[in-house]
Formats: C-alpha cells, structure tokens, sequence
C-alpha cells in the first residue's frame, strides 16, 4: 500500500543531483573573499570587461595570485577571458550568475 504523508510531498523546484554538483562547485569558486571581490570588480568594471592587469592594484593581489583566481572562477563558468594581444581581458558571464540565483531562490508555492 501507498505512503500517506501529512502535507504534499516537497519535490517541485528541487535541484537535481548534477545541477547541484555544478552549483555547489560554483557557489565555492565565488565563496573565497578575494574571487567574490574578483566578480565585484568586473561586473561593476567599464563595459563589463577588464584586463588581468588591472586586477592586481585594487584588490592588492601579485599576478600569480591574481591568475589563479581567475583560473578557478572560469573553470566555475562564472567569467570568461579573451586574448587581446598578451593581455586577457575578462568578464563576469552573467547568465551564469542568474542561475545560481534562480537555485537559491526556488519558486513561491502558490497558495502560500
């Protein structure tokens, strides 16, 4: 015979295992002061984009540093990098942003 629960079993809107792997990984890329600065700095930068070297004198950080951070958050998929000469110009990838935002804030239930 069938479970009887005592309220709607809580299944809508639950992230699946995968998307929970790919979200977590992101959500720990971003949970280091210095990468979640690192996000601030370039979603706030001139048309969105900045080049490596100009993240070293805000945030205080070497270039190693600096790259290795970098390194971690576009492998999260939260920034991309494009090659302008030697220089790598980098920018916050947005949409990616929005759907761990869209994690952390499932849909109301109606009728709540």
């Amino acid at each position: 015979m069938g479970m009887e629960f005592c309220c709607t079993p809580v299944v809508e809107g639950v992230v699946d295992e995968q998307d929970a792997v790919e979200n977590a990984r992101a959500l720990a890329a971003r949970g280091d002061p210095a990468r979640l600065r690192f996000v601030s700095v370039l979603a706030a930068a001139p048309g969105g984009s900045a080049c490596g070297c100009e993240l070293e004198s805000p945030l205080g950080l070497s270039q190693p540093t600096v790259s290795h951070h970098l390194r971690i958050l576009r492998e999260a998929g939260l920034v991309t990098g494009h090659r302008e000469g030697r220089w790598v110009h980098y920018r916050v990838v947005s949409e990616r942003l929005d759907e761990i935002r869209g994690v952390l804030t499932p849909p109301l239930a109606v009728g709540v």
